[in-house]
């Protein structure tokens, strides 16, 4: 009946886009409208560039505020991120100024934390120290406090509380504990005498083997320990 709009499936629904028209048209799909950008408001101006200098000084207090930083370490960190060499100068050098960058400072707190947390000596802790950009003499003077006398009473604690769950024989148990040391940067002579005395007072059998060990001639023989020949 003219005038009657067609029924479909789901009800009435006259809409030329999907009944098509009386020319026999196929139905097409409707399309949403393309969102338009938003326009500027009248006035409205760009942010002006940041300065590279406070760029900067933000990714070193970002780096500065998980643990302290060498200024070789900050300098990587502004080198990656892009900003020229001439800018990250004038920042660095102002925190040295002030002291938010002292090599120093830094150095001699990792000597005591290194050393006393995880036992490192003083071959070890240098080559950390020359991988985080700090100087020969800087390095060598936070080293200075760290003495022989203490590098072996540092040993032999080490080995002490290895040794209470050491297990196998004695030539074996030698080995491990020289390897422990060596990789920690302790010298040949320091590792082998800190090992003998610790098994000679751990039982009879240790200690018999321990008599055999002339300390002096391995260490000899053995001045720059291998840890790997060691295992």
């Amino acid at each position: 009946m003219a005038g009657r709009r067609a029924r479909t499936g789901r009800g009435w629904d006259a809409s030329p886009s999907r009944t098509g028209d009386a020319t026999g048209t196929p139905p097409q799909p409707r399309r949403g409208r393309r969102a338009r950008p938003a326009e500027p408001e009248s006035g409205e101006t760009p942010a002006p560039p940041r300065d590279e200098a406070e760029v900067a000084r933000e990714i070193c207090l970002r780096q500065l505020a998980t643990r302290p930083r060498t200024r070789a370490e900050l300098a990587g960190a502004l080198a990656r991120r892009g900003i020229s060499e001439e800018v990250a100068e004038q920042v660095l050098d102002r925190y040295d100024e002030v002291g938010l960058v002292d090599d120093a400072a830094f150095a001699r707190a990792w000597v005591s934390s290194r050393h006393t947390g995880r036992g490192l000596a003083r071959r070890a802790l240098a080559n950390e120290l020359r991988q985080r950009g700090v100087d020969g003499e800087v390095a060598g003077a936070a080293l200075d406090g760290l003495d022989e006398e203490t590098e072996a009473e540092t040993a032999r604690v080490l080995v002490e509380r290895k040794l209470r769950t050491a297990r196998g024989e004695p030539d074996a148990v030698f080995r491990r504990l020289v390897g422990m040391l060596a990789r920690k940067g302790y010298p040949a002579g320091v590792a082998i005498r800190a090992v003998k005395d610790a098994l000679a007072a751990q039982s009879a059998e240790a200690a018999e083997f321990a008599e055999h060990i002339d300390a002096d001639a391995l260490a000899d023989a053995e001045t720059d320990l291998d840890p790997r020949r060691l295992d």
